[in-house]
């Protein structure tokens, strides 16, 4: 099992697909306790792919983000409830004007103490009767990563306008205001 812990600073690593990367990037980025967050590609065949490649839908990754976070002062369960807000769980297509296997939503764990506590995530979510269809989201071993270009790294405090426009237009952010009203 790929973990990743470093024994120095006690730092973890945790890796959610939740369509476009760029708007898994800000939830995260913003919360005290996480160190790192990376656009990458992951999941597929294709060794370093590209953008361009990764856009067909034919290499097998997902956008995802890859998580850097300090244990001691966020908790797993809390990433995974952050999670869970970003994203349409019940969508197998891809995420809403994102479509493609390359959007698809995946909880990709590093250990087997995140794989239970996605699981129980899930099976809690699934039975809160927010859904009425069932909630598709893979829970998957997180195999080999590759960084996803520079450009794409932050994007939303590069391109702010083009992002604010592109998760509204998307339906994203329309979607996930009106699904949770309750602050986490």
């Amino acid at each position: 099992m790929n973990i990743f812990r470093n024994k120095k600073n006690g730092l973890k690593k945790a890796t959610f697909a939740g369509g476009c990367f760029w708007c898994m990037e800000k939830p995260y980025d913003q919360i005290e306790g996480i160190v790192k967050v990376v656009s990458e590609y992951t999941g597929g065949y294709k060794e370093d792919p590209t953008y361009e490649e990764v856009c067909t839908g034919a290499t097998g990754h997902l956008e995802a983000v890859e998580i850097t976070y300090d244990p001691s002062k966020i908790s797993y369960g809390h990433l995974l409830d952050i999670f869970w807000r970003q994203i349409d769980p019940t969508d197998p297509g891809g995420q809403f004007n994102d479509r493609g296997t390359q959007y698809k939503t995946a909880i990709l764990y590093h250990d087997e103490e995140q794989k239970r506590l996605a699981q129980g995530s899930k099976q809690k979510l699934s039975a809160s009767g927010r859904y009425k269809k069932p909630v598709v989201t893979r829970i998957i071993p997180a195999p080999k990563f590759y960084e996803a270009e520079s450009y794409h790294q932050g994007y939303y405090k590069k391109n702010p306008e083009h992002y604010n426009t592109y998760h509204f237009l998307s339906g994203r952010g329309p979607y996930l205001k009106s699904l949770w009203k309750e602050p986490l």
